[in-house]
């Protein structure tokens, strides 16, 4: 899969083209000390008010991630890099730790991730996400996992702990049934097998599971939504739930440019009918309308999801319950230090 392009950043000054064939870029990782971990959500689309990403940037690659623009704050492009230029955040345990400790601090859910992958393969190195889930773990701290990671089967123990006080639950995105589809549109992922067969480890071990059929991409993947529902009510997911494809400022760019790539035969076809559940347009960007769509195809395709969800007991996302939330006891506060 070569790499899609890199549009220009809008807020940058200047901007160069190479004179030729540009070279494939290679991974860069950069560390930065951050100054907080928790990011404050107003979007009415969203079921969190907090979310804590422990990276910048995505090695999966995903064409139609919504989040690419969030790297132009940073000087970079929405395009390869953000797929090569990932940033560290590597005090993000200790910053979530000062957080939880404070008295203001009511143990509200935390989303992992809202702009990241927070399983993105160089966790399996870094090891941020676990470690903020074993912060999370000593103060009963809820916590709502998204990813398309299968890294996530690593820390069944921690999110198994947490489970058992009703502090976690995880949704394992899969857009694709097919594989070579997969691989086409999001080239550095799991293939969906061994995601399911991450969610099957996660349900046996108690962590309440669910599947994320997201982005629905009409023409493309949302014939595969039964077979998907299905294969992950097999693995234990008790939950699922879906949104349209959304493509925010480069990322229209991007993901036509892959979609055109990977699928001359049909990409005229999938613009076409995202066209059709926008009242012409590609994307709408209003609150309560931007992650779903309008109109006989699309009435179509949210059909379709609701009646195999409905058939396999799948139902959509719980809300969080009272949380159960408590700092962990400290010999010190008795005794007035140490």
């Amino acid at each position: 899969m070569r790499p899609v392009a890199n549009p220009p950043n809008p807020w940058a000054s200047s901007h160069v083209e190479w004179l030729g064939e540009a070279p494939r870029d290679g991974v860069q990782i950069f560390e930065e000390d951050a100054k907080s971990i928790l990011s404050e959500n107003d979007s009415p689309d969203l079921p969190f008010r907090w979310s804590l990403n422990p990276y910048r940037g995505c090695f999966h690659g995903c064409a139609y991630c919504y989040a690419r623009p969030t790297h132009q704050y940073l000087g970079y492009g929405a395009g390869t890099d953000w797929e090569r230029r990932l940033v560290v955040k590597r005090n993000a345990s200790e910053l979530l730790r000062a957080q939880l400790s404070r008295p203001g601090w009511n143990g509200e859910l935390i989303a992992f991730s809202g702009v990241t992958d927070c399983y993105q393969p160089i966790e399996a190195s870094y090891r941020l996400t676990r470690r903020c889930l074993e912060v999370c773990r000593e103060f009963r701290q809820p916590v709502g996992i998204i990813t398309k990671g299968a890294l996530v089967e690593r820390d069944v123990d921690v999110l198994a702990d947490l489970a058992r006080h009703g502090a976690a639950s995880v949704f394992v995105s899969v857009p694709f049934a097919d594989a070579a589809d997969s691989r086409a549109i999001e080239p550095f992922v799991a293939l969906p097998e061994r995601r399911f067969a991450a969610m099957q480890a996660l349900a046996a071990a108690g962590v309440p599971v669910g599947v994320s059929v997201s982005p629905l991409i009409p023409g493309l993947n949302d014939h595969q939504v039964p077979e998907i529902l299905e294969r992950a009510r097999a693995a234990g997911a008790r939950h699922a739930f879906h949104t349209l494809l959304r493509l925010p400022a480069e990322v229209e760019h991007v993901f036509a440019e892959r979609l055109q790539a990977a699928f001359p035969l049909r990409a005229d076809k999938v613009l076409s009918l995202l066209r059709s559940m926008h009242d012409g347009n590609l994307k709408d960007a209003r609150f309560h309308h931007r992650m779903r769509g309008e109109g006989p195809r699309w009435d179509v395709v949210a059909r379709l999801f609701l009646t195999v969800a409905k058939r396999l007991g799948l139902s959509p996302p719980e809300h969080p319950g009272p949380t159960p939330f408590r700092r962990p006891f400290q010999q010190g506060s008795l005794f007035g230090g140490g």
